[in-house]
């Protein structure tokens, strides 16, 4: 057993230019993901307005992009190629960056909200092609690691779309609070939002036009069908099976609030360091906006996830992947209580140590609820996405208690509710999984 274990691949080695190209596609999303959190403190400026339609980017990215397109790119994945996928999803994620000029011109808050639509479109058909092919690329026994190490890359594009936003976007917006900007003659107030809008638009239409290098590159590049090559879609028969799968469907809930949670917990990192920290009436260092300053603990935050996944995935060689789910949503927990009660540093230190106990956690539920599924897994990994609907509701709850209670800190309830879910998740996988392994030898 030690011996199998030791000559056990992640990847074979025949797998490897597709695995290298795969695991792009979860930095490419990484940074979509990362510089559209920013906008949610961004057009709360430009815009003057609540956490609640702020948290709105939100919903039309997770809520009406991820959710709507997830199962559609399965059946359209199964029934043609993973490559197919990946080009329809970079080309809509393309052209949601490219559609942000127009909505510059208009100034229309919707049709921003329309771009972002079009663009975590895309992210959803990339995320329900990605995951379960590097899931396949390898022994089953080991899938829940092989997907935590392409998943470690995420985060670095995570971290690359912060340091664009803070240099891009949020270094460019004006200091003027929403009471000032009340007090702006109209003609004033137009001049400076136009040089904001201008700033997050041209940013989004270079990420765009790069993205289009990479969709030629992957175009002329030839990439294994795999094991989605003549597949049947049979739809309703695999909903049937899914639907009776309590391992299955109890990881597609957890699923849910976790990506609720970490949407939540990162969109308004900013907000809380900004309140915490008291920002907006300290003394600044020259040219620095409040939000970008704040922008420096969501970076330290998105650091402390890459690394943390790299050491979870390291860890996972010794450790069953539930045992250590459970540990991270109990420690996410704790830090969640000292994030609400606590201030100043503390608070700040304790909403980005989060962040550290998050890392393993998509990668790992997406692994522990695929278990033993075989080709099912195709159509599973759509719910998978799907529940990253999870991301729209769970954030503009959390959005909505903060309006109501006057208080960011009290909005941190929401995330600490999710992770005493995936804590249930972590113990109930382990006793299923544990009698699936059973059952196969």
């Amino acid at each position: 057993m030690n011996s199998a274990r030791i000559k056990e691949r992640l990847v074979a080695p025949g797998n490897l230019i597709p695995f290298i190209l795969i695991t792009s596609l979860f930095f490419l999303w990484g940074l979509a993901n990362n510089m559209t959190d920013t906008l949610l403190a961004a057009f709360k400026r430009i815009m003057s307005m609540t956490d609640a339609r702020t948290s709105l980017i939100q919903i039309s990215c997770y809520g009406l992009g991820y959710f709507i397109f997830a199962l559609p790119a399965a059946i359209y994945i199964k029934k043609y190629s993973y490559k197919s996928g990946v080009l329809l999803g970079l080309g809509l994620y393309i052209t949601g960056c490219l559609l942000f000029f127009p909505a510059k011109i208009t100034g229309n808050y919707f049709h921003f909200l329309g771009a972002l639509w079009i663009l975590f479109g895309g992210l959803s058909i990339l995320e329900t092609a990605a995951n379960p092919y590097i899931i396949a690329l390898g022994d089953e026994r080991t899938g829940t690691r092989r997907l935590n190490l392409a998943q470690s890359f995420n985060p670095l594009g995570s971290i690359s779309g912060v340091v664009i936003s803070q240099i891009f976007i949020l270094s460019e917006l004006n200091t003027s609070n929403a009471a000032q900007r009340a007090a702006m003659a109209p003609e004033e107030l137009q001049s400076i939002q136009n040089g904001e809008l201008n700033a997050v638009t041209m940013t989004y239409v270079t990420v765009g036009l790069l993205l289009l290098i990479l969709w030629i590159i992957i175009f002329f590049t030839k990439m294994p069908r795999a094991s989605d090559a003549g597949s049947e879609v049979n739809l309703g028969p695999t909903l049937k099976r899914l639907l009776r799968n309590k391992n299955y469907i109890l990881g597609v809930i957890a699923q849910f609030f976790y990506v609720g949670a970490q949407i939540g917990v990162w969109s308004f990192t900013i907000r809380y360091s900004m309140a915490a920290l008291n920002l907006e009436n300290s003394v600044l260092p020259a040219g620095k906006t409040p939000e970008q300053v704040a922008a420096t603990y969501y970076i330290a935050s998105l650091i402390l996830f890459a690394c943390s996944r790299f050491i979870f995935t390291y860890l996972m060689k010794f450790i069953r992947p539930s045992s250590l789910l459970a540990f991270a949503a109990v420690m996410a927990i704790i830090s969640s209580l000292m994030v609400i009660f606590g201030s100043g540093y503390v608070g700040v230190i304790a909403l980005v140590s989060i962040s550290g106990f998050m890392s393993l956690m998509f990668p790992t539920i997406f692994g522990q609820a695929v278990i033993g599924l075989g080709d099912d897994t195709k159509i599973a990994g759509s719910g998978l996405i799907m529940a990253i609907l999870g991301g729209a509701v769970v954030t503009f709850l959390q959005g909505k208690l903060s309006d109501i209670t006057g208080s960011i800190n009290y909005s941190y309830f929401v995330p600490l509710v999710c992770f005493a879910i995936i804590t249930y998740y972590a113990f109930v996988s382990r006793k299923i999984v544990n009698n699936v392994s059973s059952d196969k030898n």
